[in-house]
């Protein structure tokens, strides 16, 4: 059965982006990751059977979703399309970062490879940089043993300022954890302190400026500084999201242009 309700056109993302799209569930989980890091194993041991596949709206891109039950609460976890960046360089990159920003998961799991960690965080710090409610996944650590690798992960952790739990997904090992993590995030019960990603002055000195006009538009939906980094990288989805977003809210679209202009 196919998951959306229409195939295209402007209200298209909007609609697919909404949580109340996800009736029925009492948390929605973002499930974001490189290609190649388990992921899909981690989507398909946590929800099992509960699952439906069809395309994101007005994209040829596959999406998967499906719930699993915690502690009596329903989540429904969306298997976002595996990215090396969140740099919407492909439809798959920006199926994922729009969802990450517009979507507003409850939770966000990124799925990292233990074998390559380094490459993999790559991808971890860009998604911090749109919302807090991450939880890392490190996979496959059961082959990083193998290959005599030896990860840190409380020092990661604190590095990273959000939780991260080590797991070998196709043993089902760790999971669990995951699972607890998760449901605590998705309840608010966490509080992270993402690493904040700098950037140099003639920069953070454009995204002083533009923040404070971004958030009196947004308030506090949506992260304003990856916002105003997004618009000062002209980018054009970006700004076509938000314009729906706010037309959506009946709110002063054209107030985005004085933004990007003034």
């Amino acid at each position: 059965m196919g998951l959306t309700r229409r195939s295209g056109g402007s209200r298209a993302m909007q609609e697919g982006f909404l949580k109340r799209q996800y009736s029925g569930a009492d948390y929605v989980v973002a499930l974001a990751g490189n290609p190649n890091t388990g992921k899909s194993t981690v989507f398909n041991a946590l929800t099992g059977l509960n699952q439906h596949t069809g395309n994101w709206p007005g994209k040829t891109v596959l999406r998967a979703e499906g719930r699993y039950i915690h502690r009596g609460m329903i989540f429904k976890l969306v298997d976002l399309p595996g990215t090396y960046s969140l740099m919407a360089n492909s439809p798959e990159e920006q199926v994922a970062r729009d969802y990450l920003c517009f979507g507003k998961p409850d939770a966000t799991v990124v799925v990292a490879d233990a074998t390559c960690l380094e490459r993999n965080l790559n991808l971890v710090l860009q998604v911090l940089e749109i919302t807090t409610r991450v939880v890392v996944c490190v996979n496959l650590v059961d082959e990083a043993r193998r290959k005599k690798i030896k990860i840190d992960f409380q020092l990661l952790a604190a590095e990273l300022g959000v939780p991260v739990v080590p797991a070998a997904a196709r043993h089902r090992h760790g999971l669990d954890k995951l699972v607890e993590v998760v449901s605590e995030m998705a309840a608010g019960r966490i509080t992270t302190r993402p690493v904040a990603i700098r950037y140099g002055e003639e920069i953070e000195e454009s995204v002083r400026k533009l923040e404070p006009k971004i958030k009196k538009l947004v308030g506090e939906e949506f992260n304003s500084r990856w916002l105003a980094l997004r618009l000062l990288d002209k980018d054009r989805a970006v700004l076509a999201a938000l314009e729906n977003w706010l037309a959506g809210r009946n709110s002063l679209a054209a107030g985005m242009e004085g933004v990007i202009l003034g």
